[in-house]
Order: structure tokens, then C-alpha cells, then sequence
């Protein structure tokens, strides 16, 4: 199944993560404008904090130079200190930059102070205009990316949604894409945002000194290998978290879709169970993934203070030296700590990154997904609209290794009713699924009027079909607009008329809204044979050439069943039917009986004849009537 695709096969972080990049190249022009933002915002924010140390400087020269007797050079000053010994006290005052005698110029630290609050508010407008365009990117990308789902699942065959769990499929669509908006919103900025500050950082730390950059750097080897090491292990847990959920949304969907089923037979306490169990291996993978990746922060920040010990030891050192100013050590340590700090915000990001990615690896897996053969080129169609219907030699397969339909040959005139029967797994949904092109045929051909179905578009070829299918579909809104659905283009007369024919109209005029009635996706207000009616008459207002009947009639009464009989066989002049009946008094008027057994057709006539010849026909009707052959 798909849903235990993903936790078997992990793939790659940096494939999954060059693909999403990809997506937001639609908005390249915007993406420069957020990187250029950024990187004017981090340098303004880099430059700040050594302009902010010639403040302190400034501060600290006027402190030192007050003390010192005026009226002397600073030479002078720093040979007086030497030659009382005082050689690491002379060697700090010969690096200044100061003058005997004179304090603190307030008005010079001001000046410097008014520079750095202009660029720490100029990085913050740059900052909000990137951020303001990279949610616009995002959410852009998200809904292109939506759309694109949306239309793959329109591109998908039959067989997809036959392979997947319903469950599952909506926890993609649905949790995984507003994971992967969450992820790409709070990601993006602060990534980008951190690389380059690391990069800015990094380059003001080397002007100010090389052997204290040399120091800080030993962090960035040690974060990565903690990092990297971390995430290889978190990620398998994420892929099983998202996979969990998608179960679980799964088996939450069967339970309130079949709850009157579960609440009859009383197995409430088993579908809890089952819950219990799935939930638990839900929490276990989300406590794994969040407990492994959530390490990475704190391993990060560890790392960043033990730097920080090292660079303030080294530093004093070479303030006393005279090797630095106070005002760059300074700096230096408030690079240290912003150096540190991105790396952190980095590391906690892989947290989300992994579960971003393997949220998009499961919408990958959707857009992935092979889709129907294409139309051709260069379509047929029809010369007329008589809905023959030929079978000739078809095979096909579900599985390349399980044969199901061999060589099966069947002629369906214009205006004849062709019943299927025959035993659950005899192929009988298959062969209509095969005239509707839900599945193509492996071998031989199916014409409809002469042209094969392979070369018509499945618009073309669907268009002339209508089909009623066992289980009624009816979506939110009035009785009128679910029979209108059949053709938009139909007059409100037609739909009228569509439904006096399959006899809904008796049984709405009762109903205090009439056609206006609202009614749910359930068809919550109707019974199940007024659903199944109000579908028969969607069928009927498209006026088909070929009318398809799964098991259409199974949820009405015998008396309703027999006036849909008799609206049907008006309709069926100059049209092709098929019903699919396991109710065998349904069919005795059908014009083609057709047993069929292990996809082959054993047995093919009239209902007399059937009987006449006693054979699996005879023996599927006994077992319905066991005394109506006495």
C-alpha cells in the first residue's frame, strides 16, 4: 500500500531539497530582490557591532587618558611607565588612541552611536521587505503547488486510487502540504538570514583578528559532525511520523464513514483497539523525531559557550598586550556569540527541514505517480451515435501475473439491454470499467461504433456514457442541482423531465423545500433508494448512448425497481444498455444475458434460453428461486 511507502524507502535530504528549490523559480525576480534585501540587511548588521566597539573605544580611551597627568605627550606618558616597570600597563596606553589629561568626547561617542542605531534600523526595513516577498514567494508556491496536485489527481487511472488508501491520499494533499507551507514559511528567511550572517560574521572576525577567528572557527566542524549525525538518525522517524498520520487519518476516515456498520456489529471496541495501536506507534515516531532533532540545538549551544570561554581568555590577553583595543575585543565577542547563534538557529531548523521534506516527499510521490496513457494526437470519433458496443479478443490483467479477462468476444446492439451476470470476482464491473476506459485493455479491441475506444478521447468517449453505480454519490447542495449535474446546460424543464422518468419526482414533491431541498454529501434527508433515484435520474438527464447500471436498483424497492425498469426501456431506444445484476428477476426482459466466470464468458442469451439449456445461468437462478423451476 502507499501509505507504508515512504518509512520503507527513505531517499536522499539534498535531492528532495534542490527539488523544492526548484518550485519557487517562478518567482526568480522576487527571490533576488529577498537575497539582495538579506545580504544588505546582514552586512548592516556585521558592520554595526564594530562600529559600535569604536563607541567603546572612544568610552575607554577617555577613562584611561583622564587618569593620565595633562600636560605631557602620550609618549611621554608610556616611557614614565616603563620606567617604573609598569611595561603591560605602557604597552595598552601606546596602543591607544588618547591624549593626557582629557576625558571622555560625549560628543564623538553620540556621532558613532547615531551611525550604528541608522544601520541596525536600515537592517531592519531590508529585513521586513524580505520577508514581506519571501511570504509572497511562498504562498505562491504553495498554491501553484496545490494546484499542480490537484490536477495530477484528476491525470490519475483508476488503479491509483484502487493501490492507495483514501486515508492516506488526504493526509497528503491536505497535512502534507500545509506542513511543507509551514516549513518552506519559517525556514527560507532564517536559513538564508543565517548563512550569510555566519558569512559576514566570519569575515569581520578575520579583519579583526586571525587567531581569534581561528579559535571560533573550531565550532563550525564540531557543529556540523553533531548536526549531521543528529539528523541521520531523526530523519527515518520523521518519514515514519508523516507515514503514521496518513494511516491513522486512513483508519479515522473508514470508522466515521462505516460507523453505523462498526455500531451493528458491535465492534467499537475492536476499531478503538486499532486506533490505540496506530496512535501509539504515531506518538512513538513523533516522540523519536522530536526528542533526536530537538539534541541538536542544545549540543550547538553548548559548543557556542565553550567558544565563548576561549575567545574572552584570549581576548583580555591581547588587551593587555596592547595587541587589540577594548572596543575590538569587544566586537569580537558580540561576533562570537551572533557567530554561534546562526549556527544554533541552523541546527534547530533541521527539525522542521526534515519533516518539511518528508512531507514533500510524499506530495513528490502523487506528482511522481504514472499517470493515464495520453489521449492520441490525432483522435476519432464516431460518424454516428448508435452506441454498438464490440468486444473483440479483449484480455487484460489487474496484475501482469494473474490473468482475470482472457480473449473475451461480446456484441452489443444499438438499443438492446445486455445484463452481466455472474458470481462475485467474475470480472463483471471490470468489462464496464473497460468500456469507460477507467482501465485500458492489454489485448484486442473495444469499438463503439465501429471506433476503437483507444482512439477517441476519454472526454469524447465519456460523454456519450452515463453510469449509475451501487454506491450513490451526491455532493452538498439542493436535489435539483445533484440531477442538474448530469448536463449544466439542461433546462430547468429537462431536469424535470429527468426526474418524472426515473419517478423522483413523486417522493420530492413530498419534501416541504421540494427540489430546493438541501441536501449533504451522505444525502443526509433522503432514504438510500431515494439517493440511488436522484443518480439514475443525473443519468438519465445526460441522455447517453450508452447507459451503464452497476447494481444501480439494489438499494430501491421491488416496486420502484419495476417503474425504473419501465422509464429505462423508453429510454433505451436507440441506445446501448448494460446492467450489472446480481438480482436475476431484474433481468428476464434483457435482450443478451451474459454469464460470465473467471473473466470468460461461459454462457451468453436470452433469459428462456438460459434456463432451457441448464446451464451456470440455470443453476444462478435456482439458487435464488429454488422453487420457481418446479
Amino acid at each position: 500500500m502507499m501509505a507504508a511507502g515512504p518509512a520503507e524507502k527513505a531517499r536522499s535530504f539534498g535531492p528532495s531539497i534542490k527539488r523544492l528549490i526548484g518550485l519557487l523559480g517562478h518567482y526568480r525576480i522576487a527571490m533576488v530582490v529577498v537575497l539582495l534585501a538579506i545580504v544588505g540587511s546582514v552586512v548592516a548588521t556585521s558592520v554595526a557591532p564594530r562600529v559600535l566597539g569604536r563607541a567603546t573605544d572612544l568610552i575607554f580611551n577617555g577613562v584611561i587618558g583622564a587618569r593620565l597627568p595633562a600636560g605631557v605627550s602620550k609618549d611621554q606618558v608610556v616611557a614614565g611607565l616603563r620606567a617604573k616597570g609598569q611595561g603591560t600597563f605602557a604597552d595598552m596606553v601606546a596602543s591607544m588612541n588618547l591624549t593626557p589629561g582629557v576625558g571622555v568626547d560625549f560628543s564623538a561617542v553620540a556621532h558613532v552611536l547615531a551611525w550604528v542605531l541608522g544601520l541596525y534600523i536600515g537592517a531592519s526595513l531590508l529585513s521586513w521587505l524580505a520577508s514581506y516577498l519571501l511570504n509572497i514567494v511562498v504562498v505562491g508556491t504553495i498554491t501553484r503547488l496545490r494546484a499542480d496536485v490537484e490536477e495530477k489527481v484528476h491525470r490519475l487511472p483508476l488503479r491509483y486510487y484502487d493501490e492507495a488508501q483514501r486515508g492516506d491520499l488526504l493526509s497528503r494533499v491536505t497535512n502534507d502540504l500545509d506542513n511543507l507551507s509551514q516549513t518552506l514559511q519559517q525556514t527560507i528567511m532564517q536559513f538564508l538570514n543565517s548563512v550569510l550572517t555566519v558569512i559576514g560574521i566570519l569575515a569581520m572576525m578575520l579583519w579583526i583578528s586571525p587567531l581569534l577567528s581561528v579559535i571560533a572557527l573550531l565550532t563550525i566542524p564540531a557543529a556540523g559532525i553533531a548536526t549531521a549525525l543528529i539528523a541521520k538518525r531523526s530523519k527515518p522517524h520523521f518519514l515514519q511520523q508523516w507515514s503514521s498520520t496518513g494511516k491513522l487519518n486512513a483508519q479515522i476516515e473508514e470508522a466515521f464513514t462505516g460507523h453505523e456498520l462498526v455500531t451493528v456489529f458491535g465492534r467499537q471496541q475492536q476499531v478503538m483497539q486499532s486506533f490505540d495501536e496506530r496512535n501509539e506507534k504515531l506518538y512513538a515516531a513523533s516522540w523519536r523525531a522530536q526528542f533526536i532533532s530537538g539534541i541538536i540545538m542544545p549540543t550547538i549551544m553548548f559548543l557556542g559557550n565553550v567558544n565563548y570561554v576561549v575567545v574572552a581568555v584570549v581576548g583580555g590577553l591581547k588587551v593587555a598586550s596592547g595587541s587589540l583595543s577594548l572596543g575590538d575585543v569587544q566586537a569580537f565577542i558580540q561576533y562570537s556569540r551572533q557567530f554561534t547563534q546562526p549556527l544554533t538557529q541552523i541546527g534547530s531548523m533541521f527539525n522542521l527541514m526534515q519533516s518539511g521534506v518528508a512531507s514533500a516527499e510524499r506530495i513528490f510521490d502523487i506528482l511522481d505517480a504514472d499517470e493515464e496513457l495520453p489521449d492520441p494526437s490525432a483522435p476519432d470519433t464516431p460518424d454516428v451515435d448508435h452506441g454498438r458496443i464490440e468486444f473483440s479478443d479483449v484480455s487484460f490483467r489487474y496484475l501482469p501475473d494473474v490473468p482475470l479477462i482472457e480473449d473475451l468476444s461480446l456484441l452489443a446492439q444499438p438499443g438492446h439491454l445486455v445484463a452481466i451476470v455472474g458470481p462475485t470476482g467474475a470480472g463483471k464491473t471490470t468489462l464496464v470499467n473497460l468500456i469507460m476506459r477507467f482501465y485500458d485493455i492489454d489485448e484486442g479491441a473495444i469499438t463503439l461504433d465501429g471506433v476503437d475506444t483507444r482512439a477517441m478521447t476519454r472526454r469524447d468517449l465519456r460523454s456519450r456514457t452515463g453510469m449509475v453505480l451501487q454506491d450513490s454519490w451526491l455532493f452538498g447542495g439542493t436535489i435539483y442541482d445533484n440531477i442538474a449535474y448530469g448536463n449544466p446546460a439542461a433546462t430547468r424543464e429537462e431536469v424535470l423531465e429527468a426526474a418524472r422518468a426515473s419517478h423522483v419526482d413523486h417522493f420530492v414533491r413530498t419534501l416541504p423545500e421540494g427540489y430546493d431541498t438541501i441536501i449533504d454529501e451522505e444525502g443526509g434527508g433522503v432514504s438510500a433508494g431515494e439517493r440511488q433515484l436522484i443518480t439514475i435520474a443525473r443519468a438519465f438527464l445526460a441522455k447517453p448512448t450508452i447507459l451503464i447500471l452497476d447494481e444501480a436498483t439494489s438499494s430501491v424497492d421491488t416496486r420502484t425497481e419495476l417503474l425504473i425498469q419501465q422509464a429505462m426501456a423508453a429510454l433505451r431506444s436507440d441506445r446501448t444498455s448494460f446492467v450489472i445484476a446480481h438480482r436475476l428477476s431484474t433481468i428476464r426482459d434483457a435482450d443478451t444475458i451474459v454469464v460470465m466466470e473467471h473473466g470468460r464468458i461461459v454462457e451468453k442469451g436470452t433469459h428462456d434460453e438460459l434456463l432451457e439449456a441448464k446451464g451456470a445461468y440455470y443453476r444462478l437462478y435456482q439458487s435464488q428461486f429454488s422453487g420457481a423451476l418446479d
